[in-house]
């Protein structure tokens, strides 16, 4: 059920959900800024997973058997839908997440180029032949795909998380079960509808929405046939499923929190540290994994820094993505996934504020229901609790240092290490400060780090394994060692 104004906008075919038992029932899917529920999904159960992964591997010899060439010309197919329905897709996500109509429409085309990058790499699956030992022997080294993905996504960037493992799990020949976050599958079921259209099997790709994740999740990372397990969230789940899959010993990579710094010295160009603090703060309204969560500002331009940030910060245009009339096209900041979310980070604040942290430029914390005003906050110090936790939401801390090494013990001062951020015109700084910050992405004099061709991933408490680039397809296959002698 698709009531307006979503209706009409995606095919409604588009929206099926083919794994799910017939005695299901059925759970809503909301939209963030008013809390209305506007679609009904068929809740999917344990058992309906347990049937999706067993015609998953029926389906891998026939698309393992494929020559990549083959494969990849589905995937481009695939991008080049997505990009032929870049709107509709959009505002759709943007219904059931809450993001502005333009950051939904950008999710599409991010999406769009992680297909056709590893549509690309499927034809580049490369092997060895290494010198034997003896003259009689050859040694050959080859690549196959692993056999079946199980794959759990989240709701801050629904097409573009399972986009990114769908595709590369595709490219090398696997086949994949996915669960979305039951915030958002309906841009899941359209993502996996338009890749049945450009000719993967529909056994081989599989979306199972439920709201009884915990059962739904162990089937995913214990049951036999699933070879390999992909997940993106927070640590806490990561460590749960990580466990879990260990019974079987699975292959296994996880994208979890993270606790981003962006770190400014004295001598950075501000108005361009200014431009990427914005767009690496507030995009998504502050919901994203590599989100900058506290800002290192150098003593000598903090108190500039912050008050040039709050005159920016109050400026930004809040709205919903839609109103009577259509999309709002000068919308910047949505409502959170959620009112929880919001009630969460309003608690937050004001116990911030109680600890000694202070509001820049604003009388106080507003916002009801899913939605949050964006604030800056000053005298926050490393260790509290608005620094440490991840934020995820428009609220920027601001937090002194004195000099380089006081910069860099603070922002390793955390258990997360998924991305980091510093601007300084000194490239000296610069690369001592990269090569000792202990984070899996670092973005030097950039806030915008996320592209196909990177590989995308943390250290420590933020995960293992890569997403994207040359190396996406690495926990996708097996690497086999031949020894061929009698020659």
């Amino acid at each position: 059920m698709i009531p307006k104004p979503v209706q009409g906008v995606v095919d409604n075919d588009l929206l099926d959900a083919t794994w799910f038992s017939e005695a299901a029932g059925s759970f809503a899917v909301s939209n963030p800024a008013t809390s209305a529920a506007f679609a009904w999904v068929p809740d999917a159960l344990a058992g309906d997973a347990e049937v999706a992964i067993l015609a998953a591997a029926k389906a891998f010899s026939s698309w393992s058997a494929l020559a990549a060439r083959e494969r990849a010309k589905v995937l481009f197919l695939w991008a080049d839908l997505l990009l032929e329905h870049r709107a509709d897709l959009g505002a759709l996500l943007s219904y059931e997440q809450g993001k502005p109509v333009a950051e939904a429409i950008g999710e599409i085309e991010y999406s769009a180029s992680y297909v056709q990058w590893f549509a690309e790499e499927a034809t580049r699956l490369y092997g060895d032949t290494i010198p034997a030992p003896a003259s009689s022997k050859r040694i050959l080294v080859t690549k196959q795909p692993v056999g079946v993905v199980g794959v759990i996504t989240p709701w801050n960037f629904p097409m573009a998380m399972l986009a990114r493992k769908a595709a590369a799990a595709l490219a090398a020949g696997c086949t994949l079960v996915a669960k979305p976050a039951q915030e958002t599958p309906l841009s899941a079921f359209a993502l996996q509808r338009l890749a049945v259209r450009a000719g993967v099997p529909v056994d081989a790709f599989a979306v199972v929405a439920g709201t009884d994740s915990a059962a739904i999740g162990e089937v995913l990372t214990q049951h036999p046939a699933v070879a390999k397990f992909s997940f993106t969230g927070s640590t806490r789940v990561g460590r749960i499923l990580a466990a879990q899959c260990a019974s079987t010993v699975k292959r296994v990579s996880l994208e979890l929190g993270g606790n981003a710094p962006f770190i400014v010295f004295a001598d950075a160009d501000i108005e361009a540290a200014l431009d990427g603090l914005m767009l690496a703060k507030f995009r998504n309204a502050g919901q994203t994994c590599v989100c900058a969560n506290r800002v290192l500002v150098d003593a000598a331009i903090a108190d500039e820094f912050t008050e040039r940030l709050a005159a920016r910060v109050r400026a930004l245009r809040m709205g919903s993505a839609f109103t009577d009339d259509g999309s709002a096209a000068d919308v910047q900041i949505g409502p959170l996934v959620h009112e929880r979310a919001a009630a969460g980070l309003r608690e937050l604040l004001t116990r911030a504020m109680a600890d000694g942290a202070r509001l820049v430029g604003v009388d106080g914390v507003t916002g009801e229901g899913a939605w949050l005003q964006p604030c800056v906050l000053a005298d926050v110090r490393n260790d509290s609790e608005l620094a440490q936790s991840e934020l995820f939401g428009p609220v920027a801390p601001v937090i002194k240092f004195h000099d380089e090494a006081e910069a860099l013990a603070l922002a390793n001062a955390t258990e997360y290490g998924l991305a980091a951020y510093l601007y300084s015109r000194d490239i000296g700084c610069c690369l001592r400060v990269a090569e000792g910050l202990q984070f899996g992405m670092v973005g030097i004099n950039d806030g915008a780090i996320s592209n196909a061709a990177a590989p995308f991933g943390g250290m420590k408490q933020s995960g293992y394994g890569r997403e994207g680039s040359k190396y996406g397809l690495d926990d996708y296959v097996e690497t086999k060692y031949l020894s061929i002698g009698g020659i």
